[in-house]
């Protein structure tokens, strides 16, 4: 390297973070560092109560090996301080997930019964003002036990293990769906539920005619505002059919289910494959975004817009719009033949002129050996690599498409990876853990790297209305030295706050950060 490429670099290196921490309106404060009895835990759910409290669920594992030993309930009050906390004693096998709702506290649990031998969706129900729980079954299955009933996998989904479900939340956790597919012999059911989320049901669907020639594998939902129509986007994977080399054995599509029947609409564009589609209703429109590829195997080319007719499904527009140079250049640099894949679908934003941002994650499994003294044993780790953004504007097309870097691998809990992020007025707000300072890789390019289990420097990117990227450190560890769960906020839309947790050991912490507002309060 000559003199004036080893200046330029450096110049680089020294320009890039001061220019790139500018104009950022993010602020934060800290409620008061607590002892904690339960080293060993989880955050199954975290929600906001209509009283402004916040409700915190941990399930905390004891013994050798680590089991669930039950839930820890906190109730902080608006200044993050601990009002009451209740140890529920039930652990649970397959506990889904918890939400508040009218003064009450839900605990969706997947049970098995054996004497009865059913798989039951039950809550368990409780007022926060004085914790009493009592149990509700909401559905019940006859089913033989399974290994794994919990169908949560979207890469490597099995069909012929007897008995799956999952369950959906719309993306303003007001309703839920469940899907039980069910396999008996040669007698095989698929039945769709959805229930608000004060356990008031509002449809119950049989879709087991349409799962004779192929198995639907849902990923992500839309409700209307009355409850009566259910959209449910999901790939659907062909039982019988032959294929050729340039084929895949799925397709996407969207359904649209109420009491009287359901409509479908695939999307199956000759030479477009779309990938991670997501239903969005804006106002009275219906419209699918997502990325596509131009071959079968998840290489991602650009992102797909379709806007539906909301009553029969038709397609009234689609448009697919490729990455373009300033994107591949945020991601790879200058290497040649470099491809997009693994992208899970995270976020969306729509601007006060109805333009569409959204968010998605390179997200993929690999499996590791781990030693134990003289034991080998494998395990999987999950990697959550490159953040993409991406902005439509109101007719489909597309503004601009950013490319975050970024590199983390866990096998342990996936709360402290990740990412979160919410969108304010144009702009998206992107919160993340990383190391003490990102790592400049050239082209005018920075990677995030893994910085979770030792540094818990919290990070905040933003993305303008024009694409524009900048970023700063919001949170070092000189302020808090507990690593945060960056990726399990309770977000407020309202007042654009964002509540996280940090926890270590036998302490923890609630950090409070507002957007829209500068500067910071010192903790408690």
């Amino acid at each position: 390297m000559n003199i004036r490429k080893a200046l330029a670099l450096l110049l680089v290196m020294a320009v890039w973070p001061m220019g790139y921490a500018q104009d950022i309106p993010v602020s934060y404060s800290l409620g008061e560092n607590n002892s904690d009895r339960y080293k060993f835990s989880t955050v199954l759910s975290i929600d906001k109560a209509s009283s402004g409290e916040t409700v915190l669920v941990r399930t905390y594992y004891g013994g050798f090996p680590l089991k669930p030993k039950g839930h820890f309930i906190e109730v902080y009050n608006a200044d993050m301080t601990l009002k009451s906390d209740y140890n529920y004693k039930y652990a649970g096998k397959h506990m889904v997930d918890g939400f508040v709702k009218n003064g009450q506290l839900y605990l969706l649990e997947l049970v098995y019964d054996y004497d009865a031998q059913v798989y039951e969706y039950k809550a368990h129900q409780s007022p926060l003002d004085d914790f009493n729980f009592s149990e509700r079954v909401l559905l019940s299955v006859p089913s033989k036990e399974v290994l794994n009933p919990l169908a949560v996998s979207k890469y490597n989904r099995k069909f012929g293990n007897g008995f799956s479900t999952a369950t959906h939340f719309n993306d303003d956790k007001s309703a839920f769906a469940i899907t039980v597919h069910h396999r008996k012999g040669k007698n095989e059911q698929y039945k769709i539920y959805l229930f608000g989320t004060d356990l008031t049901p509002h449809l119950k669907y049989d879709f087991s005619e349409q799962i004779v020639d192929k198995n639907y594998a849902f990923e992500n939902i839309a409700t209307s505002k009355d409850m009566k129509t259910l959209y449910f986007m999901g790939k659907a994977f062909f039982k019988k059919r032959r294929f050729d080399a340039k084929e895949r054995k799925y397709q996407y599509e969207l359904l649209k289910i109420t009491n009287a029947g359901h409509t479908s609409q695939e999307f199956t564009d000759e030479g477009r494959f779309p990938e991670s589609l997501k239903p969005i209703l804006v106002d009275d429109k219906l419209v699918s975004v997502g990325f596509y590829a131009d071959r079968k195997d998840n290489r991602y080319n650009g992102l797909a817009y379709f806007e539906l007719h909301p009553n029969t499904l038709a397609v009234q527009t689609k448009k697919y719009n490729p990455f373009s140079k300033q994107f591949m250049d945020d991601k790879f640099g200058r290497e040649v033949d470099a491809t997009i894949k693994n992208l899970i679908f995270k976020d969306v934003h729509i601007t006060p002129s109805k333009d569409i941002v959204f968010s998605a994650e390179e997200y993929f499994v690999t499996e590791g050996e781990h030693f134990d003294g003289d034991t080998r044993r494998i395990v999987d780790r999950f990697h959550y690599n490159d953040i993409v953004c991406a902005k439509l504007n109101a007719q489909g097309d597309m503004e601009w498409a950013r490319n975050i870097n970024k590199s983390e691998v866990t096998q342990g809990d996936a709360a402290y990876a990740s990412y979160s992020a919410h969108g304010f007025g144009n702009d998206m707000y992107f919160f993340i853990n990383s190391g003490e300072n990102p790592q400049t890789i050239g082209e005018n390019r920075i990677l995030f790297k893994q910085g979770y289990s030792r540094n818990p420097n919290m990070f905040v990117i933003k993305i303008d209305g024009d694409g524009g990227l900048s970023y700063k450190k919001l949170i070092d560890d000189k302020e808090v030295r507990l690593p945060i769960m960056v990726s399990r906020p309770f977000v407020d839309k309202a007042s654009d706050d964002l509540l996280f947790y940090a926890k270590r050991g036998s302490k923890k912490q609630l950090i409070r950060v507002q957007i829209g507002v500068e500067g910071s309060t010192p903790s408690k």
